[in-house]
């Protein structure tokens, strides 16, 4: 048997008969390395971050082009750091799962160090602002999910704890952006020292967002007089400060039992999945998929370590951008999305089995082919029309992946607008197309709001994923009946005309009352789901 905290020097020929690919230098030295010299933080410390960044920076490690490892911030779950990092010397065990169904094992050691980042620990805030004190930080990398920038509500109005930031100061902000802007500021107090903030999160122009969040949050504090106008100024010169845009791909469930039992067998003790009281699912080890891309703006103004020999895409701001908008928009996001909102009510509890039923499979062909590839750029460093065969070819129907609606459909209401609104935006922008033609974004809109009564296909109720907006959204559905008569436009007008759900008012452009017809024809009674999607891709 082996475990996380093994010395796996000592124990190579152990952690060899379990197949698990041990790092090729010593964590102890790596982590008083950056001690001395830190390099890169890390903020997120979920599942994602396990299996894609902290592998980049061990194979960087293995190679002797990083010397000093990864610091991980997390902003949100405190149990993440005590009952995950901490409790397993912030080791993680890697578990790519082939799609012959064998498994890729990798101890991962690249993580130096791992705090709680919030104003309710002192020890970790402390901490994060030492390091980021420290010239010899290149960049710090973001992975918080699209919430974790909001400083917005679904008006588009300050949240009361945005106002709270900018009125109290830098000294102990609550929100996410607030907190890193105290970072920046003591940076900035301390030697004005270059910095790259890298957002690697799964929405397009995340770097804008990062930026604007950020000025917006230090924008107020010049206002009222808490810190000097050098310090915005600091921010915008990019030979300073830089806010490097990105394009992240690769699918990484919630660590499945199935995973661990499976690991168990050969010997891997440290199997456990916590659930915390956040709702964070999460293990010594993470489960992920095979394929996998990374696209970064190379604008890098302290230096950077020579990422690309780890397999990370280096390139210009428009060229992560056309990237970026064929995944996140056009040939990957809306696909998943799709397939996450009709899953759930249509009870499906893993990906691939709902791409092995043929209207599920040809509702996101058609998404994808018919109605998002004509309109999307073709970055060039990826070919569009290959990543949606490669998507529904082989990522989508790999059995070793338990990935599940329940956890895609997660934070829904953030994504539509990037996901559907940005290929609405093109066909609105192109004379050569007319938006009206659209039929499969309006049907997953009206699939969405269908979602939202919480009730299956069959009639019996399921419980929603997690969405910062459920207590707003749901009420305006709550007393339909499947079969009853009712008032649709009155029910959805709110939801359809929101411009901070969409991007737009569907009803100006012409496809809210397209939403309103598939609503109703999906209402229409139990099975009318699987019915409508039968006919919508038969027509």
């Amino acid at each position: 048997m082996v475990k996380l905290t093994d010395d796996y020097v000592g124990k190579q020929r152990d952690f060899s008969l379990a197949d698990i690919e041990v790092p090729k230098y010593s964590q102890e030295e790596v982590s008083m390395e950056t001690d001395k010299t830190p390099l890169w933080v890390h903020f997120g410390g979920g599942n994602l971050f396990r299996c894609f960044h902290a592998v980049i920076a061990q194979e960087l490690l293995n190679k002797e082009i990083m010397k000093s490892g990864v610091i991980v911030a997390e902003t949100y779950d405190d149990q993440v750091i005590e009952e995950i990092y901490h409790a397993y010397n912030n080791r993680i065990l890697s578990v790519t799962m082939n799609a012959d169904g064998s498994l890729q094992k990798k101890l991962v050691a690249s993580v130096a160090h791992s705090v709680y980042f919030n104003d309710a620990n002192p020890t970790g805030w402390q901490y994060l602002t030492r390091v980021f004190e420290n010239p010899s930080l290149q960049f710090a990398t973001f992975s918080i999910t699209e919430k974790g920038y909001s400083l917005r509500d679904s008006s588009g109005n300050l949240t009361q704890l945005a106002i709270d930031d900018i009125t109290d100061g830098p000294s102990h902000p609550k929100t996410n952006m607030g907190a890193v802007a105290h970072l920046l500021y003591a940076r900035y107090l301390e030697n004005q020292a270059p910095i790259a903030m890298v957002s690697t999160d799964n929405f397009s122009e995340n770097g804008a967002k990062l930026e604007n969040a950020i000025l917006t949050i230090v924008n107020g504090w010049v206002e009222n007089g808490f810190v000097e106008s050098g310090f915005l100024d600091y921010l915008k010169d990019t030979n300073k400060v830089t806010f490097p845009w990105s394009m992240i791909d690769r699918i990484t469930p919630n660590p499945a039992e199935t995973v661990a039992e499976k690991l168990r067998k050969i010997g891997f003790e440290d199997s456990r999945i916590v659930h915390t009281a956040k709702h964070t699912n999460i293990a010594p080890f993470g489960n992920t998929e095979e394929t996998h891309y990374l696209v970064i703006e190379d604008s890098f103004p302290n230096g950077r370590p020579d990422l690309e020999k780890a397999g990370v895409i280096l390139t210009d701001r428009d060229t992560v951008n056309d990237a970026d908008q064929m995944k996140v928009t056009a040939c990957l996001n809306p696909l998943h999305t799709a397939l996450a909102i009709f899953g759930n009510l249509l009870g499906y509890k893993s990906i691939w089995q709902e791409v092995e039923n043929p209207d599920l499979l040809d509702l996101i062909k058609n998404l994808g082919y018919k109605e998002s590839l004509p309109v999307v750029k073709d970055p060039k460093i990826i070919n569009p029309k290959l990543f949606i065969d490669q998507l529904i070819e082989k990522r989508l129907p790999n059995r070793n992946i338990p990935d599940t609606p329940q956890r895609i459909a997660t934070d829904t209401s953030q994504k539509l607008k990037i996901r559907y609104g940005v290929t609405i935006q093109h066909y609105l922008n192109n004379p050569a197309f007319d938006v009206t033609d659209l039929e499969f974004i309006p049907f997953v809109i009206a699939g969405w709001c269908r979602y939202l009564m919480g009730i299956d296909d069959q009639g019996q109720k399921f419980e929603l994923s997690s969405d910062p907006m459920l207590t707003e959204l749901t009420p305006k559905v709550a007393d339909i009946k499947l079969s009853a008569p009712v008032d649709v436009h009155e029910h959805l007008k709110t939801i359809l005309s929101n411009k901070e759900i969409f991007g737009f008012d569907l009803y100006q452009i012409g496809l809210g009352e397209k939403v309103e017809e598939y609503f109703k024809e999906l209402i229409n009674g139990k099975q009318a789901v699987a019915k409508t999607i039968k006919r919508i891709v038969a027509d």
